[in-house]
């Protein structure tokens, strides 16, 4: 259980480092190809497309680091629960058998 959690805190920070370096990068380019173009040619059209870039870069890099981290918790929960239900029944089967089968051994042999 241990490994599941450390491995779904793992994934989750991967995605997250992953999601805002492509994030910097979209931002750094769609500015340069703004520049460049000449589609914003003051400084104050560059500045609205660049807070316009970086809030939507800010906003789709929650929502995606948001989503993944929600489906780990939910992954490792449920593989946390399997294994409590599977290490519950085992543990149920072998003091059954071990409480049950030596009176059913006495009753049937004599």
């Amino acid at each position: 259980m241990v490994i599941v959690g450390v491995v779904g805190v793992v994934v989750v920070g991967v995605v997250v480092v992953g999601v805002i370096v492509v994030g910097v990068v979209v931002i750094v380019v769609v500015v340069v190809v703004v520049i460049t173009r000449g589609i914003a040619v003051n400084t104050q059209e560059v500045v609205v497309v660049v807070v316009v870039v970086v809030v939507v870069v800010v906003v789709v890099v929650v929502v995606v680091v948001v989503v993944v981290v929600v489906v780990v918790v939910v992954v490792v929960v449920v593989v946390v629960v399997v294994a409590v239900a599977v290490a519950v029944v085992v543990v149920m089967d072998t003091t059954t058998a071990a409480v049950i089968l030596p009176f059913f051994c006495r009753f049937t042999s004599s």
